[in-house]
């Protein structure tokens, strides 16, 4: 028998205890008999008849505790604002890192479930250094009230919401990252109100989520997302008990387990005695959290609003509410945040390629002043760059490419640029295109480095343009790589992938170029900005090239490696974040998205 301990935690008292001994009882019964488990539970007052009865199920691979947590409450009670916040047993699961220095992971499950799956198996994931492991709340994904609630009040994506109903709990990250003070901190600035601890997790939690196989939390509640024959666990949610009501989803197999109990008679009892006046408490009640959700979602001191207006800087406050604007009007196209006015850039002034010597002095000395700023952002955290996926296929390339990226933040071509670095290859420049005025107009250190670190201006002048498309043709057959934007604008810290415009992509056919798609992902660090949002942390990722094929006119080429493009990011995006790729964007606004959000094959069209 291996020697691993498995610790496992409850919560509840001695009304509940009973619902507790099924759920243990089914874990037990599927559980790996290799290992060793002790499962804790955490309690303020149990009856020692009660506990009796939970100590039978103990076996030779199974060790049971009954933790009092009386005195740990006491311990931080000066911390905690009021006193029914850790009256509660819901609010226990938020103690165990802290609790049990010892354990580096634990695993917390609700009582209302059962559990048909091996847990071993569950708690052997490994989750990194992600807070928990956990499965997506279905409530908030398919309820429009309550997904608004957790989007416009807690300011998680409801598709990102977790259940912490089951918690695979990184210990170390907890205490890493003061998870239980963080919580502390909250309670003393607002009371959520509807899921209460857990509106506190996903709050603390967001983008340091494991999510887990949903079959690990099947929640009884709307469209269960896979077939409830494949359940690792049932979670009886809400109002759906099966000790209530007769004909409860999946209720069946909590009586299977239930049969197996010394508490059948028991829990048989309280459904043949559960009144209609408390079903139909039941029912209001359920009713009443609804209304609940909307009112908190249409408060104007609400959560997010408080935040937004207490502790975050009003421009960045704006842009994300004039985001909001932008994509439900479909003008995917327009910059959020006004540049410096620009003039236009004339062809005399430009020489995209061939430098004179002072010219490549300056760039010389910028991209040193470049690199020293930059590292002095990485050293303070404020640029923080945690994985480079698929760098080898910057060094498989044999000739040059077009490499596109997403538009975000200001520095995000630095990103793309490190990755290039970290390929190795110095024979190769890197090149970026900007705009016109940043090129003409930008001032000071910003203007300087726009100017000369490889920078190849766009223009409003024609002529300047056909040198522009000259310039690109002969770097791209000299072998270098050249980063274009093609969503064309820039949106602060926005996620989804906008819809692209075809220029990067003729310039990479007329060359016979193929496309890098470079797509950066983004989630909260544990780093405070002086604008009073989170440093994101980045990952780039870096897709195989899209070659384009040369029997077809340029015009096609470019459509349907601009098509591949997008349908690459969309998988990214969907896959990292987890959510389902859609815009907000009113049907009567959305030519931006043809093509792209109706999944179309790009129109076969000749130049």
């Amino acid at each position: 028998m291996k020697e691993q301990i498995i610790p496992i935690f409850y919560a509840c008292d001695d009304a509940f205890v009973k619902f507790t001994i099924v759920s243990m009882h089914s874990l037990i019964r599927n559980a790996s008999k290799e290992y060793q488990y002790v499962i804790h539970i955490l309690h303020t007052e149990i009856s020692e008849q009660m506990k009796d009865t939970v100590l039978r199920l103990a076996c030779e691979n199974v060790e049971i505790r009954f933790i009092d947590v009386t005195e740990y409450l006491q311990s931080i009670s000066d911390k905690l604002p009021l006193r029914d916040y850790y009256s509660k047993t819901t609010y226990y699961r938020l103690f165990i890192a802290e609790m049990f220095p010892q354990y580096s992971k634990a695993l917390y499950l609700d009582s209302d479930t059962v559990i048909r799956g091996d847990v071993s198996k569950l708690y052997l994931t490994e989750i990194g250094d992600a807070y928990l492991g956990a499965c997506h709340e279905q409530v908030m994904v398919q309820s429009r009230e309550f997904g608004n609630y957790v989007e416009k009040v807690v300011g998680v994506s409801r598709y990102n919401f977790f259940n912490a109903g089951l918690m695979l709990i990184n210990c170390e990250q907890f205490r890493l990252h003061f998870v239980l003070d963080k919580f502390i901190d909250y309670l003393h600035y607002y009371n959520f109100v509807v899921t209460q601890d857990e509106d506190y997790l996903n709050l603390i939690c967001k983008d340091h989520v494991y999510w887990l196989d949903q079959r690990w939390n099947t929640e009884t509640f709307g469209v269960i997302p896979h077939p409830p024959e494949q359940a690792e666990m049932i979670h009886y949610i809400m109002t759906n008990k099966p000790w209530h009501y007769e004909g409860c989803i999946l209720g069946d197999i909590f009586w299977e387990y239930a049969r197996e109990t010394e508490v059948y008679e028991e829990l048989l009892s309280i459904r043949r005695n559960y009144s209609d006046e408390e079903k139909e408490r039941d029912a209001a009640s359920s009713d009443r959290l609804t209304q609940i959700a909307i009112d908190e979602t249409n408060r104007e001191d609400n959560f997010l609003n408080r935040i937004n207006r207490d502790k975050r800087d009003k421009d960045r406050v704006e842009i994300l509410h004039k985001i909001d604007q932008f994509e439900l009007e479909g003008r995917f196209d327009e910059d959020v945040e006004n540049d410096p006015p620009g003039r236009m850039l004339m062809p005399d002034e430009i020489e995209y390629v061939r430098k004179t010597r002072a010219e490549k002095l300056k760039t010389k000395f910028a991209f040193k002043m470049a690199h020293k700023f930059i590292d002095e952002l990485v050293e303070d955290r404020k640029f923080i760059i945690k994985e480079i996926k698929g760098v080898e296929h910057f060094k498989n390339l044999e000739c040059g490419a077009v490499i596109t990226c997403n538009h975000f933040n200001a520095f995000d071509s630095f990103a793309i640029q490190m990755a290039y670095e970290a390929a190795d290859q110095p024979d190769r420049n890197f090149w970026r295109v900007i705009r016109e005025g940043n090129y003409t107009s930008f001032p000071g250190f910003y203007g300087f480095l726009m100017r000369h670190c490889n920078t190849l201006p766009l223009s409003s002048n024609a002529v300047t343009m056909k040198k522009f498309f000259r310039g690109i043709s002969e770097l791209l057959e000299n072998g270098d790589y050249v980063l274009f934007y093609p969503e064309q604008s820039m949106w602060w810290n926005y996620r989804k992938p906008k819809p692209l415009k075809r220029g990067a992509y003729q310039c990479a056919a007329r060359s016979g170029a193929p496309i890098l798609p470079c797509f950066i992902t983004m989630k909260d660090s544990d780093v405070m900005g002086e604008d009073g949002f989170f440093v994101q942390e980045y990952t780039i990722h870096i897709s195989p090239p899209i070659f384009p094929e040369p029997d077809l006119p340029v015009r096609k080429q470019a459509e349907l490696m601009m098509y591949k493009n997008y349908e690459d990011w969309k998988e990214i995006y969907e896959t990292e974040y987890h959510i389902p790729l859609s815009y907000t964007t009113r049907e009567d606004c959305m030519s931006q998205l043809e093509g792209f959000v109706k999944k179309e094959e790009p129109s076969d069209t000749s130049e």
